[in-house]
């Protein structure tokens, strides 16, 4: 019978509700490692960070300011590479001893630099990380939000995985990918347990009225992960943010256009049970780490009332085409597929043909292939 949470009855979880040392990649990971530790001396068995951690979320190019100037772009550009995490890294493998010695399961957001020689294109990323320290994988976001692909490129479906730990498989998208019908369906199918929804903050749409505000407002994310958690049957872990003007680098170039946006950045991280209701949060104010128990019941439950695996899915009338090929700029040369003569003999027995129609057969194949 399938274990359910790894096997565990309960889980604790926690979010690192918290700033970054901005634009600097060192003091953060040293910051990782403090809140990893404080997570794992309360209890939990995974500890999920919020998008971009490692090193800030690139609030500057939000709109609030029309001045332009290329060399502050730049600058300012050139320092989010600076502060960038690159797969493999030592940095990497510093995040992997934190899992490891604290014996926590990690789910980092991180801006990552690509690894591809020659590139220095930026994407938004989630790292996952074993309690064993073992680096799992990683996922891009597909498609980076409008002002967003100034900095970020896209990801693709080769990384769209969900992971098998040892509190249970789990999957994760970065901010509005989790309003991606196909994108989250094609974790609900793989099986997620839980599901990591992070954000930058909660923000107001102008001219909209479900823009989240200091009197409890909410923005279009919180609908969205209650809605997620109960069309997969799993826990969803959303993770935000507390950034203040004060954690931002007077250096900067653009220190004081940013101060702004970061009235969106005031936590509201949630663990959304998987009947869709709130078992902890949304946690407003200041910086902390919030946890929560997750009981496998609770899945056993909803999957009892909406299966969308099960009893309540229709794959003969829908069916989901992933496609996991990366994004890279070469393509591997085909290569023939050799069948020795004893093998195609038994194919033209098993089929009761002549050996010399499989033979034809086998190379009009292999014709098209190329």
């Amino acid at each position: 019978m399938q274990k359910l949470l790894g096997g565990h009855q309960r889980v604790k979880v926690a979010i690192a509700q918290a700033a970054p040392v901005y634009y600097n990649k060192e003091k953060t990971i040293q910051k990782a490692g403090s809140l990893i530790s404080e997570a794992s001396s309360r209890g939990s068995k995974l500890v999920v960070f919020p998008e971009s951690w490692i090193s800030g979320y690139p609030y500057w190019i939000l709109p609030g300011h029309k001045d332009y100037d290329s060399r502050k772009f730049g600058k300012a550009l050139s320092m989010l590479q600076d502060s960038s995490m690159q797969i493999p890294s030592e940095d990497a493998e510093r995040l992997c001893d934190f899992a490891r010695s604290n014996k926590i399961n990690l789910v980092m957001g991180c801006n990552e630099m690509s690894d591809l020689p020659g590139s220095r294109t930026i994407y938004n990323s989630l790292l996952f990380i074993s309690d064993e320290g073992k680096f799992l994988g990683k996922h891009r976001k597909l498609i980076p939000t409008y002002e967003e692909r100034l900095v970020w490129g896209m990801g693709d479906g080769s990384d769209l995985q969900v992971y098998e730990t040892s509190v249970g498989r789990i999957g994760g998208l970065v901010c509005w990918e989790n309003h991606m019908i196909m994108a989250r369906a094609a974790l609900i199918m793989k099986g997620e347990e839980f599901h990591i929804a992070s954000w930058p903050g909660s923000w107001r749409v102008d001219g909209v009225e479900f823009s989240p505000d200091r009197e409890g407002k909410y923005c279009d994310l919180f609908p969205a992960i209650r809605e997620h958690a109960f069309e997969a049957g799993c826990f969803v872990i959303s993770a935000l943010p507390t950034i203040t003007a004060d954690d931002i680098p007077e250096e900067f170039p653009y220190h004081k256009e940013m101060i702004p946006s970061l009235e969106q950045a005031y936590g509201g991280s949630a663990i959304v049970g998987p009947d869709g209701n709130y078992l902890v949060g949304p946690a407003f104010g200041t910086e902390s780490i919030v946890t929560g128990d997750c009981d496998a019941d609770s899945i056993k439950v909803a999957k009892a009332l909406f299966d969308s695996l099960g009893h309540y899915a229709r794959f003969d009338v829908a069916r989901l085409e992933i496609s996991a090929t990366p994004l890279t700029p070469f393509s591997a040369p085909h290569k023939k597929r050799s069948l020795t003569q004893s093998e195609l003999r038994t194919i033209a027995e098993k089929r009761e043909i002549s050996i010399e129609k499989v033979e034809k057969i086998y190379e009009e194949i292999n014709d098209a292939a190329l």
